[in-house]
């Protein structure tokens, strides 16, 4: 039987450093008296010459202060450490990060071939707050030891609900204690890494390699006993899961997915679950409390039963 389960406490909210100083001390002052308020900032939407608007539990909140093109400009050059250059290839794919936090930029694209080739005219940027937090994950925690190996998590939800902050607890718990787990981190865009930064963690992180190549590499030459990556769901990324599961390193990953029916009518999840990545899906919410999450675990033998109850549904159609 899927099961929902609900854990989380509430703790004041920080603003990392390089955004404090990359933003104006309006903005900053405004965010600090939100989080004095009790309010957990998910997201930090910039607009040139527009209001900015900050996401709290799928709540978009006004703030009074609006950015101007020169100051947007300087606000991108400071995350991006002075050099556009340098992040040229994410900027060209929508986004940059910069310390772990990940950016989300749109503006006018220089395209060649239909390719985008850069982006000039930044109109709006989506910052996109990493989180520290301890204590959630204790679920998946448990299904990951009980299972001993034998079989891989696939986290899932709606996006924004806190998939990447999951992980990075989950990474902490295990990799940390009297009886740490060698686990590898693909942290194809640096956001997990963000909260495994202590040394006493046993974790190896592959920072910007593609989630394939890097599954690949931490299952045949790290010898991890667990490997971790963000946001799968490719048909292509699939064939390469599966391969490397095949050295027998289970796997925790995250997929946007509103439902377990959802996310099973993606071709590159169905050829996960049928060669059984996974042993347990857990689908996650969050509560009133943006810090607490809900779970809802559906182990293998009943994800099968409504995968192939669907594929019966359709036939009928």
């Amino acid at each position: 039987m899927a099961t929902t389960i609900g854990q989380g406490r509430t703790a004041r909210q920080e603003i990392p450093e390089i955004l404090r100083e990359a933003l104006p001390s309006a903005l900053t002052e405004e965010l600090g008296r939100l989080a004095d308020d009790g309010i957990p900032i998910d997201e930090i939407r910039l607009r040139t010459n527009r209001q900015v608007t900050v996401t709290s539990g799928g709540k978009n909140i006004p703030v009074d202060v609006v950015i101007s093109r020169g100051t947007m400009d300087s606000i991108l050059d400071m995350l991006c450490d002075g050099s556009l250059y340098a992040h040229a290839d994410t900027l060209s794919s929508g986004y940059i990060n910069c310390g772990g936090i990940r950016v989300g930029v749109v503006g006018r694209a220089a395209v060649e071939d239909e390719r985008i080739i850069g982006i000039y005219d930044v109109s709006a940027m989506c910052i996109r707050l990493p989180r520290r937090i301890r204590h959630v994950g204790r679920v998946v925690c448990a299904l990951l030891r009980n299972m001993n190996g034998q079989g891989g998590v696939l986290v899932y939800s709606s996006p924004g609900q806190g998939k990447t902050t999951l992980l990075g607890s989950v990474c902490y718990a295990l990799a940390s204690g009297d009886d740490p787990w060698r686990i590898c981190v693909v942290d194809t865009r640096g956001e997990i890494g963000y909260s495994l930064g202590e040394d006493k963690l046993c974790v190896d992180l592959l920072t910007g390699y593609p989630r394939s190549r890097g599954l690949e590499i931490a299952s045949r030459t790290m010898n991890a006993q667990l490997c971790v990556c963000d946001e799968i769901g490719g048909v292509a990324e699939a064939e390469s899961i599966i391969a490397a599961q095949n050295c027998g390193v289970p796997l925790l990953a995250t997929a946007h997915g509103d439902s377990l029916e959802a996310l099973m009518r993606r071709t590159g999840i169905e050829r996960l679950h049928l060669a059984r990545v996974f042993g347990a899906y857990v689908g996650i919410s969050r509560n009133g409390n943006a810090k607490d999450y809900s779970y809802r675990v559906t182990y293998w033998e009943e994800a099968d039963e409504i995968f192939r109850n669907d594929r019966r549904c359709d036939g009928d159609r």
